[in-house]
């Protein structure tokens, strides 16, 4: 019994180092000063009032969101496809499919990038912002695979063959069956690859130009001259939606099992 009080002060002691760098960002966002600083000096919400009027940084948070938009819709159908295919169908290739589909996880994501703006190069497709969203898919698409595969290795196999055992052709089955019992993985995967997607640096930093930076781009850019407390502000936004991504999920499909499907 002694040993409740001390884990859960341990557990505690982490907690608040893990979210420490958050909240002093957060603290330095309040600043009523014009440095970055914490304890911050006063409170304002003038910095995110100023983020709000920056032209040049709605402009690459568009950027971001529409690069982020297209990772996720390439990423449902082949994430989702892939995921049954394996789950489902035992043939010769499977395994070598497999290790494929974890390549992006074994190659360096420098390598990968560097890859990535060689081939984008070739087809003269740098600069531009659509194919941002594909590389971020081709990176991140085991996350995407591996939620749809939680959702399809628990699904009963007797209720696609109840399905067809009613008259229902594989089409049917799949869009009735199989679709809607694995939609839990499908929303959770499609999150995560829209979360990953939006805060992708490297990859954008390589592909994109000085005219079409994505905000983690632009921030990066800034903070090479004066850090000021509107980074900072920036980088609160970022930290809410990606607490507001991890709540979503958890009403979406339970984060506990997620986590248990990793």
């Amino acid at each position: 019994m002694r040993q409740a009080p001390l884990a859960g002060g341990v557990a505690l002691a982490l907690l608040l180092l893990l979210a420490a760098p958050s909240l002093v960002v957060a603290g330095a966002s309040l600043t009523a000063g014009s440095i970055v600083q914490f304890p911050p000096e006063g409170l304002s919400l003038r910095w995110y009032g100023k983020v709000l009027e920056a032209r040049e940084v709605r402009d690459a948070l568009l950027r971001s969101l529409v690069v982020a938009a297209v990772c996720t819709a390439l990423a449902v159908p082949a994430g989702t496809l892939a995921a049954i295919a394996l789950a489902r169908w035992r043939f010769r290739a499977a395994l070598a499919i497999q290790l494929y589909l974890l390549l992006p996880f074994t190659v360096p994501l420098i390598g990968s990038g560097i890859g990535l703006m060689l081939l984008f190069g070739e087809l003269g497709l740098l600069g531009r912002v659509w194919p941002v969203g594909i590389a971020c898919c081709v990176i991140n698409l085991p996350f995407m695979i591996w939620a749809v595969a939680a959702s399809v290795n628990a699904l009963d196999p007797e209720l696609e063959r109840a399905a067809a055992s009613c008259g229902a052709g594989p089409v049917q089955t799949f869009l009735l069956v199989t679709l809607p019992a694995v939609a839990p993985g499908i929303l959770a995967g499609a999150l995560v690859m829209f979360v990953l997607a939006l805060n992708e640096f490297l990859v954008s930093l390589l592909l994109v130009d000085a005219r079409t930076v994505t905000l983690p781009v632009q921030i990066y850019t800034q903070i090479r001259g004066v850090i000021t407390p509107d980074l900072a502000a920036v980088s609160t936004v970022y930290v809410l939606v990606a607490a507001a991504a991890v709540l979503l999920l958890d009403r979406m499909v339970g984060l506990e099992i997620f986590l248990r499907s990793r």
